[in-house]
């Protein structure tokens, strides 16, 4: 194997645990886990305190068991990619896939929040203002969601 077969296996296995950990995370947001119950339960699966600390065999279990109580990973279904944007903007991207996840809602709704919002027609095209606005109108729809469900 030459080192640059080594170099693209290396960024793959990074690759992967970057996607396991967030999948974690949406996990965590999904099940409503407050830090606390998600520390515990991250004790009491894997022994870690941290899952940036997970081998992947720690990782799997951890997400075997967030499905076990409730975790429903999105399965892609032909909708669009998540959007290439500028590392300046890259963590508010990453907030709004958690909450398109959490709700179930493809990209292509945050692209129509865009439009409504900044007036341009993909999210990857807004600033950081109008990404903030998009994060607070998502955020205001999760609450008005969990109220809903709440009274039923």
């Amino acid at each position: 194997m030459s080192s640059q077969d080594t170099m693209q296996n290396m960024r793959t296995v990074e690759q992967m645990r970057k996607a396991e950990l967030a999948q974690i995370h949406i996990a965590k947001l999904q099940l409503a886990l407050e830090d606390d119950a998600y520390r515990d339960i991250l004790r009491q699966v894997t022994g870690k305190a941290s899952s940036k600390d997970l081998s992947w065999q720690e990782r799997k279990v951890l997400l075997d068991h967030f499905k076990k109580i409730g975790f429903k990973p999105r399965v892609r279904s032909g909708g669009r990619a998540k959007p290439d944007v500028a590392t300046d903007r890259e963590k508010q991207i990453k907030k709004i896939e958690a909450q398109l996840s959490t709700a179930g809602r493809p990209w292509e709704y945050a692209d129509k929040l865009a439009q409504r919002i900044c007036k341009v027609e993909r999210i990857e095209w807004c600033d950081h203002s109008a990404l903030a606005s998009i994060i607070a109108a998502l955020s205001y729809d999760a609450d008005r969601r969990a109220k809903k469900i709440a009274n039923l």
